[in-house]
């Protein structure tokens, strides 16, 4: 697929998958969300040999969320003439590439260098590792339009931030920025605009250099231990050290432990 609306590249190990309408503060629609999916796509099925991904956006925005000039369809679900179903949408894009960048094989970073609203929020909170520029801030704006929160993100702030702070966010429709959403655990770190790139840059380097087997299995388990009682957890923690310890890059770990020098882990 030729890419009209997001930039693709791929270097050293990392993907670099970038929004790229900044003109509309890369606003999200159907063309857009189908470009990330089959981009995405690339790694699920073995079509890149990224072992990191990284996710931002073109300019000076992360992304505002989904289109909603007339026509879009974007999250309104476009058209008129009567009743829409504005979760039509979400059913057959926003949320098929929310389900695919949690279900990679591979870490996810998201760097996020300015506004991240409705949709653009819940994408920037997919990734693992989520870095965030001084400029940056997080913004559920559904109330102010009349809707609800959408692309996972009843599911995914509770879980992050609790479900005080969740409830600010989505009731409200307030601001948070980078700073406070670093307080809050909302994001893992944050840095001056002018080393944002530089910073991801350093963070998908060792990700990609890293044990990618253990690593996905780290990025899954934590998801799966979340709404598992401890007994369940354990079970899972154990299932996914069984399969940890049958990869390459396990025998490599110990074997360099032993030998004294630095790990050459394959992804394997």
């Amino acid at each position: 697929m030729a890419y009209e609306h997001i930039t693709w590249s791929e270097a050293d190990g990392v993907a670099t998958l970038t929004i790229n309408r900044p003109d509309r503060l890369n606003s999200l629609n159907t063309d857009v969300i189908r470009e990330m999916i089959d981009a995405v796509d690339q790694i699920r099925d073995g079509l890149s040999t990224a072992r990191c991904l990284v996710l931002t956006g073109a300019g000076r925005g992360f992304s505002s969320g989904a289109d909603l000039a007339p026509g879009t369809a974007g999250g309104s679900g476009g058209g008129s003439g009567g009743p829409i179903d504005a979760g039509k949408v979400l059913e057959t894009h926003f949320n098929v590439l929310l389900e695919r960048l949690f279900a990679l094989p591979v870490p996810v970073v998201t760097a996020v260098n300015g506004p991240a609203a409705g949709a653009g929020c819940s994408y920037a909170l997919a990734g693992d590792i989520i870095i965030a520029a001084k400029s940056a801030y997080f913004l559920q704006a559904f109330v102010n339009i009349g809707l609800v929160p959408d692309v996972g993100s009843t599911w995914l702030l509770p879980r992050m931030i609790g479900r005080a702070r969740a409830t600010r966010m989505m009731m409200l429709g307030e601001r948070i920025p980078a700073d406070l959403a670093y307080e809050w655990g909302l994001v893992s770190e944050v840095v001056e605009d002018a080393d944002l790139a530089a910073r991801t840059a350093e963070v998908a380097k060792k990700l990609a250099s890293g044990p990618t087997k253990a690593l996905t299995l780290i990025r899954t388990g934590i998801r799966d231990c979340m709404d598992k009682s401890l007994t369940e957890g354990l079970m899972v923690e154990r299932r996914n050290q069984m399969l940890a310890g049958r990869s390459a890059d396990f025998a490599e770990g110990v074997m360099s432990f032993l030998q004294k020098r630095p790990a050459q882990f394959t992804g394997k």
